[in-house]
């Protein structure tokens, strides 16, 4: 593929049997106010026709749209794969979303202008998706806990090395952006199955090793589907959250449909 007239900014989406759901997260990309990127949906083995809901999107989109297929599971090894395919072809910059997510309609050209002022990794804030009509709970207590944990993390032993050059900050994986130069020089996201680790964090600490220009950016903002929350509850999410200390019974039970 040629890439002289590919944008610098790739949006990666792994993406795993979410042929009913993906459409909101292509529409939200449609609707950015800065379409100056290209798609990259990694398709990450699924069963029910995710690729082509995608590529029959591809035909009218106001951007260049890719699907790549990674065969092993794991949402961190979907998006290594995403990230890798799009600095190959010659992306300089680097966002994340899910498939299940709904990004802001100003998230491309925020996370373009963070990455612009001098920051080499930017974390995202996550907000209940408001189609999915979430309670006062879910839009107000349970984010609230998250910001907690997030708090706690910052003074574990194990996130304050001596060797990380600045504090630890809340990430999301479905809302990141990030230089593909930092991307090469920190290892990138963590090749593993979801239930095995949260490879968002493992990408954040890798990069706390190589770089203080992290920035946590709350006006840099995600819509995150609420279905984990609503299969689990708050306990076993929170748990599961929390250094993955409840997993479920089995694989597929991981991945909520």
């Amino acid at each position: 593929m040629s890439t002289r007239f590919l944008p610098g900014l790739a949006v990666v989406v792994p993406a795993f049997d979410e042929a009913a759901a993906i459409g909101v997260v292509l529409e939200a990309l449609a609707a950015q106010t800065d379409r100056d990127f290209r798609l990259i949906v990694v398709d990450n083995a699924s069963t029910d026709g995710t690729a082509g809901v995608v590529r029959r999107f591809a035909v009218g989109a106001p951007f260049p749209v890719e699907v790549v297929t990674e065969p092993s599971p794991g949402a961190g090894t979907a998006a290594d794969t995403g990230f890798r395919h799009a600095i190959a072809t010659g992306a300089t910059l680097l966002a994340r979303t899910d498939a299940d997510c709904r990004p802001a309609p100003d998230w491309v050209a925020t996370a373009r202008a963070h990455l612009a002022a001098g920051a080499e990794l930017v974390c995202g804030r996550s907000v209940p998706r408001r189609d999915e009509n979430p309670t006062w709970a879910q839009r107000h207590v349970f984010p609230a806990v998250v910001r907690l944990a997030a708090l706690y993390g910052r003074y574990r032993k194990a996130h304050r090395d001596p060797a990380y050059r600045t504090p630890y900050v809340l990430i999301h994986g479905h809302n990141l952006a990030v230089t593909a130069d930092l991307y090469q020089r920190c290892g990138g996201t963590a090749r593993e199955r979801l239930e095995d680790g949260s490879e968002d964090v493992t990408m954040l600490n890798r990069a706390r090793r190589e770089t203080s220009r992290i920035v946590r950016a709350e006006d840099l903002v995600v819509e995150a589907s609420l279905r984990r929350l609503r299969a689990w509850g708050a306990r076993r999410t929170l748990l599961w959250y929390w250094d993955r200390r409840w997993r479920p019974p089995t694989s597929t039970e991981v991945h909520v449909r």
